[in-house]
């Protein structure tokens, strides 16, 4: 389901950019949608689950199913009107909120107005995703990991279908984006209404500040707010410099973060998603062993299918760009530049998805202080490294994303060191073995691709069949490459299924 979403997501990337380009009216969207996406990750995706979904597994595990009816419906009362809030406020605000985001735009006439007016439509979709997320945190704790998963598809739809068939009547066209955000947001939350209530779990609005599971969820999260917070203060400042390299920047770095996030919420979020509440109940029944087992076995499946797409990433950046999205509006320059930029992302791709597998080693214990430590040195390390990049050395929107990428790869490596150093986490045998023989099968992926890809001036004139067809053909000829080899190596896709005791994980 995460695939599909991230296929309907690369759709909606080339429609948009083929309908309005990585010109000024798109860097006003990006930048509007930015903020309400940010809070969502803030409020919902982020901090929220990782203070809830353990505590919830932990209600479901030894209290029953009206104490943890109960609790979510207490929890998702506060939420809902904290979030009411937020919204009402960042709606009055939107002028305001315009030069928190992107100060830069005050440089181009217009362009501060547009992307306030945008601000306006696309801000309740905090309140609704962030709903959604509760439900999909409900749902996940009963192991009904599919339908959470499979929500952002009716968003990419929403999109899809604005640009399509409103974008013609709304002046500028543009704003039919900013609608088809508000229309997504309401149905992803009312499709989860029906799973939850099949599993009785629809939850009754119930004020109840005393509540001890409130307080301990509200005591968990006021860590886990800062931690996250760190990324997405991480991510303004990245806007602000967005902002300060021109018309376009915002735009090619967003195009390029598309073709990243396929894979990093592919691998990272669908298994960061899954390992969550099996950690948080392997921590609940003192299981160690297990803990550490199912630590090792995300992270070996990690190895095995994010270095592959990081190299791919690499050298097919220029196809991808091209084929996808370099079509009406979208220019030549604008394919290079968006090279650059997911050149930079590529570099860290294995970082930004071992984060999503590593930071649950501390959530599920409700450890919510060490991620955050590190999260706030991250920000400090990405954005000095930002500044030299983009403007010391002079690599421009690329260098934020390289700076993104070191950041990554220094925070999962600190999470690593600490997972081991408190005894969280140890290593199975035979990890010099396993990326040792990963490395020879890498080597022949890289060789392949890059033989099969040919020259960019093929992908720079070529027509839309020409270049999917043998996009297409370069893709599947690297698969099958790599995965031959690792099987002549002795790798065998059963030695990676689980099945967790007591659950339906497998």
């Amino acid at each position: 389901m995460t695939f599909l979403s991230r296929i309907t997501g690369l759709i909606r990337e080339s429609l948009k950019a083929v309908a309005f380009g990585a010109g000024l009216q798109m860097d006003a969207f990006e930048a509007a949608f930015r903020l309400p996406n940010l809070l969502r990750r803030l409020f919902a995706e982020g901090a929220f689950s990782q203070a809830f979904v353990p505590i919830l597994a932990e209600y479901h595990r030894q209290q029953g199913l009206e104490e943890t009816k109960r609790l979510v419906g207490k929890v998702g009362t506060l939420l809902a009107i904290a979030l009411f809030v937020v919204t009402v406020a960042g709606v009055l605000a939107a002028p305001w909120l315009v030069y928190l985001l992107a100060g830069g735009f005050a440089q181009t006439p217009g362009k501060v107005e547009l992307t306030a007016e945008m601000i306006r439509i696309v801000f309740p979709y905090i309140l609704f995703i962030s709903l959604t997320s509760l439900a999909g945190g409900v749902l996940n704790v009963y192991r009904r990991f599919a339908i959470p998963a499979f929500t952002p598809v009716l968003l990419n739809i929403a999109i899809i279908a604005a640009a399509l068939f409103l974008a013609p009547h709304t002046d500028p066209p543009i704003v039919a984006l900013a609608w088809g955000v508000f229309v997504g947001g309401i149905a992803q939350l009312v499709f989860q209404v029906r799973p939850l209530l099949k599993l009785g779990m629809f939850p009754r609005p119930t004020l109840a500040f005393s509540d001890p599971g409130v307080r301990r969820v509200l005591r968990a999260m006021g860590p886990a707010v800062i931690g996250v917070s760190a990324a997405q203060i991480s991510a303004l400042i990245n806007t602000q410099f967005a902002a300060l390299l021109g018309n376009g920047a915002i735009s090619w770095i967003t195009y390029a973060d598309r073709l990243m996030e396929f894979p990093s919420a592919l691998l990272g979020v669908a298994l960061g998603t899954v390992l969550l509440p099996s950690l948080a109940q392997h921590h609940s029944d003192a299981n160690h062993a297990q803990y550490s087992e199912l630590m090792d076995w995300g992270l070996r499946l990690a190895f095995l299918l994010a270095l592959p797409a990081a190299v791919a990433l690499w050298l097919l950046a220029l196809p991808l760009v091209s084929t996808l999205y370099q079509y009406g509006k979208f220019t030549v320059n604008d394919a290079w530049q968006t090279r650059a930029a997911l050149l930079g992302y590529s570099v860290g791709l294995l970082g930004l998805v071992l984060v999503k597998i590593l930071a649950p080693g501390f959530y599920a214990r409700q450890v919510m202080r060490t991620p955050v430590k590190i999260a706030f040195l991250t920000v400090l390390i990405t954005q000095t490294l930002a500044v030299l990049f983009a403007w010391v050395i002079g690599l421009g929107p690329a260098g934020l994303t390289l700076a993104t990428s070191v950041g990554a790869c220094i925070n999962a490596s600190l999470l690593f060191w600490l997972l081991r150093k408190h005894g969280f986490y140890a290593p199975r045998p035979g990890w010099s073995l396993f990326v040792g023989k990963l490395s020879v099968a890498l080597v022949a992926l890289a060789a392949v691709l890059y033989w099969l890809a040919g020259a960019s001036t093929f992908w720079l004139d070529a027509g839309l069949w020409q270049k999917a067809g043998r996009l297409a053909g370069v893709v599947t000829a690297g698969i099958v490459v790599y995965f031959a080899v690792l099987y002549l190596l002795g790798f065998r896709f059963a030695d990676f299924n689980r099945r967790e005791r007591g659950s339906t994980l497998q």
